[in-house]
């Protein structure tokens, strides 16, 4: 199958073209106007968007370990531009995660849905101080023995964890596991030269950027500062809720290519206004903004990458940036690059059909269109 006369998105740019597939892969990228058997008539021909962190939609919730909730969150994201997820999980005793890890390795995707990429355990492993919407009672100390098992129970798909550098054991914690996947610094009180210290065992991605961690200080840089030093990968939400647009501009001048956009989206995503669950604690959602209960504190949010990106170009991102923060830069801080995220020979044919107002038009995962 030829995409042909399509703006197609290649190493941060458009540029007229057209992508061959055959069977699940790209095999080769040519001129605009040669024979095709899909026109895109100038559409915007872009990879998949990846998110790595993602704990639900549609009413169901990763850690819940349900199949039939797996299939309808995969639904959910590929029908709003997501081609691949990491199950994200929340903060939970061992024996709550471990079937979830089973039932999350077991997944098969759905014709019409998105491909689970991996795992990010999203705790248990954070600061009680910066726990945000985790329960504490499930709180526990970084524990490499811990994940192994875990790790184990998922058949070896967990990409990406998040622990606070400042807990005991942190840092040996964080030597162990980066042998194995990405370390992520998050829900922590972590001071600069602690969150240095972590990178320089082996973290290299900051969680949800300054949300559950210390601000970003003229005197005191914190986790932001350390990671800006020491070149890792920030997560951004950017739903407009959590993250001020001036904020987001800033830091995409900031961390560039480094720039991971998340969606951090819970159950309610995709469902009306109404009270939720989130790790055994009730949420509620109003006018798409979900706190825990009876408080301001954020709990995620309800958006998706498809409306993050339009957000984006809004607050003045350019589009080939915002592109790339959901695509290759995701893909590249978990290690997947090698295989989604960007449009390549050899590649898979994860790809996304978006009109000029960013509406999205189809989607093709593993080189077969799917039903929106």
């Amino acid at each position: 199958m030829i995409i042909g006369n399509a703006k197609v998105y290649m190493d941060g740019n458009f540029r007229d073209g057209s992508v061959t597939i055959e069977k699940d892969k790209i095999t080769a990228i040519g001129e605009a106007n040669i024979p095709c058997d899909v026109d895109a008539k100038g559409m915007y021909l872009v990879p998949g968007f990846l998110d790595v962190h993602t704990h639900g939609a549609m009413n169901e919730d990763f850690s819940d370990g349900k199949w039939s909730g797996l299939q309808k969150m995969s639904r959910y994201y590929a029908a709003n531009g997501v081609t691949a997820f990491l199950a994200t999980t929340m903060t939970l005793k061992e024996e709550t995660l471990t079937p979830a890890m089973e039932a999350i390795r077991d997944f098969v995707r759905p014709e019409d849905g998105a491909k689970c990429a991996g795992i990010h355990l999203e705790g248990p492993f954070l600061s009680y101080a910066k726990r945000g919407a985790q329960a504490a009672e499930n709180l526990h100390a970084p524990d490499a023995e811990m994940f192994r098992r875990l790790n184990d129970a998922s058949g070896n798909h967990v990409r990406l964890v998040t622990v606070a550098p400042e807990e005991p054991g942190a840092l040996e914690f964080i030597r162990e596991v980066s042998k194995v996947c990405t370390v992520s610094l998050g829900h922590t009180t972590a001071d600069y030269d602690t969150a240095v210290a972590a990178y320089e065992a082996g973290a290299t991605h900051a969680t949800h950027l300054f949300n559950g961690m210390p601000a970003f200080g003229h005197r005191a840089p914190g986790v932001v500062g350390a990671a800006f030093d020491k070149g890792a990968t920030a997560e951004l939400i950017c739903d407009g809720l959590h993250i001020h647009p001036s904020v987001i501009r800033v830091a995409h001048r900031l961390f560039g290519k480094n720039l991971v956009v998340i969606s951090d989206s819970l159950r309610c995503a995709g469902m009306p206004d109404g009270q939720y669950e989130l790790g055994g604690q009730p949420i509620e959602m109003k006018h798409g903004k979900a706190t825990l209960l009876g408080s301001e504190t954020l709990a995620g949010s309800s958006t998706n990458l498809l409306e993050e990106v339009r957000n984006l170009v809004g607050f003045g991102i350019p589009l080939a940036d915002a592109i790339y923060a959901v695509t290759q830069a995701p893909a590249k801080a978990v290690g997947l690059d090698h295989q989604i995220g960007r449009i390549a020979v050899g590649l898979q044919a994860d790809l996304l059909l978006l009109n000029e107002d960013l509406a999205l038009h189809s989607v093709y995962i593993d080189g077969k269109q799917v039903s929106l």
